[in-house]
């Protein structure tokens, strides 16, 4: 990726579902398994009601592009289920009641299924001196647990994640916090996601590189028009950031076989 060769990078911004993990497996199992344990409280058949509601394809397995699991918060999510409970004929009450009690948040760990192997990417990253961040509209603690099992939350040097009281994407706001918390400019940072929301963040923030992935809920002539890259998943990176430590010189006598001894930058 010729682009990426001359990017000079401080940072990169990683959105978490669709593209450090499988959106639709995740939060489309999380909707099937809320919709069954609300029929357990309260005797709703509310499957096809709050898949509708959320955004998820029951027959296809698939996140819907515009749908509300893609960039919404999940204190939003609680409040649309109870309104579903309500839409199938219980009161304000007995829904809130019916919710609170089925109500539950995703395994962060046991429904994480990632597109590459996250802690060599990360860890090849980090070791180039390029700083890692995310970017997520799922909250901190499930963040931090995915982040833990994948054992790379110490190569990552902060997160803004949707209950950090800061303006959720497509708003610039997750984009410069974490700028300025890590002291980068914008303009030599690439973000990588797969939604429009990622992409109009990371332009209105003035990142200086934008990655979309096809690996989410985002589709092709939707990106397009927006990033300067697109991958299918980010599996497609891991080459891109390996660091060879053994390079066999083919002239050692001359300052053009000490090249592969430079210590900068090389993608």
């Amino acid at each position: 990726m010729q682009l990426l060769k001359n990017f000079d990078t401080q940072a990169i911004v990683f959105d978490k579902d669709g593209t450090l993990i499988d959106f639709d497996f995740m939060w489309g199992t999380w909707t099937l398994q809320l919709a069954e344990r609300l029929q357990s409280v309260a005797s709703l058949d509310a499957r096809e009601a709050l898949c509708s509601s959320y955004g998820y394809d029951i027959p296809r397995r698939k996140i819907l592009p515009d749908g509300k699991l893609t960039c919404t918060p999940m204190w939003q999510l609680r409040q649309m289920m109870i309104e579903v409970a309500q839409s199938l004929g219980l009161s304000e009450d007995l829904a809130r009641c019916a919710v609170k009690e089925a109500w539950f948040v995703p395994d962060p760990v046991a429904l994480a299924k990632p597109f590459t192997d996250v802690h060599k990417l990360f860890t090849n990253i980090y070791r180039r001196g390029i700083k890692i961040a995310i970017a997520t509209t799922d909250d901190r603690s499930p963040t931090e647990a995915m982040l833990k099992a994948f054992r790379i939350r110490d190569l990552v040097h902060t997160l803004v994640c949707a209950d950090d009281g800061i303006k959720a994407k497509p708003a610039p706001d997750m984009i410069k916090t974490i700028c300025t918390r890590i002291n980068v400019d914008p303009r030599r940072v690439i973000v990588i996601g797969d939604t429009v929301a990622d992409m109009e963040m990371a332009r209105s923030a003035g990142a200086g590189c934008v990655i979309g992935v096809l690996s989410g809920v985002g589709l092709l002539e939707h990106l397009t028009p927006l990033a300067d890259i697109l991958l299918d998943t980010i599996d497609t990176l891991q080459e891109s950031f390996v660091i060879k430590e053994h390079v066999e010189l083919a002239h050692p006598q001359t300052s053009e076989g000490l090249i592969g001894l430079n210590p900068d930058r090389a993608y």
